[in-house]
Formats: C-alpha cells, sequence, structure tokens
C-alpha cells in the first residue's frame, strides 16, 4: 500500500466514523467484528443489545457510541487490506505496540482519550506493515 492509498483509506475510515448515523455505524461494525465483539466493546452482556442498537430500536450511551466509532475507525482502516477475521483476530489479540493488550480491551476499558489513539495508531502500523 502506498503512503497516499494508506492515507486515503484512513481518511474514508475517519470519515465514515464521523458521519455514519449510530444504527448503521453499529450494522457495520457488527458485519466486522462479529456481535460478541461489538457487545464487550459496548459493555453489555447480550448481544441482543447490539441488535437493538443496530436495529435503531435502542440506543447505546454516548461513552460507547464514542467508543464504537474508534472502534469503526480502526476496524474499517485494517479492513481496507484485510478480511473481516483478521479484523476480528486483529481487535482480540495480544498487541506488541500495546504492551500486550487486546485493543478491545484496551477500547472498552481504558480512557478513551489515551486509548483510541494509541489503538488507531498500532492499527495504522499493522495495516501499512501488511
Amino acid at each position: 500500500m502506498t503512503a497516499v492509498a494508506g492515507a486515503r483509506s484512513d481518511l474514508r475510515a475517519h470519515r465514515d466514523s464521523i458521519r455514519l448515523p449510530d444504527d448503521e455505524l453499529v450494522r457495520e461494525l457488527r458485519d466486522l467484528l462479529g456481535a460478541k465483539l461489538v457487545a464487550y466493546l459496548g459493555s453489555v452482556k447480550e448481544t441482543r443489545a447490539v441488535r437493538q442498537w443496530a436495529e435503531g430500536e435502542r440506543r447505546p450511551s454516548m461513552d460507547v457510541m464514542h467508543r464504537l466509532r474508534s472502534a469503526y475507525h480502526v476496524a474499517a482502516l485494517i479492513h481496507e487490506r484485510d478480511a473481516a477475521p483478521v479484523v476480528q483476530a486483529w481487535f482480540m489479540g495480544m498487541n506488541p505496540q500495546l504492551d500486550d493488550v487486546p485493543p478491545a480491551r484496551l477500547l472498552r476499558e481504558g480512557q478513551l482519550e489515551d486509548a483510541g489513539p494509541s489503538v488507531l495508531a498500532a492499527a495504522r502500523a499493522f495495516a501499512a506493515a501488511g
């Protein structure tokens, strides 16, 4: 991937993470990561809540939606080069750039102001390395 193509992918992922309506973003994130991982990121115990968010029956809290938008940005960036199973594995696996903490755990449990940029930087490095 050239630097220009990588930058375009990142900008597209960022733009979509901001512009997509909540329900559409949740649907697309669920398609990339699976309902269980989205539920984990959203700090809910049941995938039913994810389905309700995706169908617009219920809205997640603002904090959860910020976390899901950050997760979508990262997932869409990686998905530009890799299939959904790779994106899922990346989110759940230990990451050496994140002190061997899985990105999903950081996005769920960390302060988003710190965790979001760290996870995004790790995703950019992963996407660039191919």
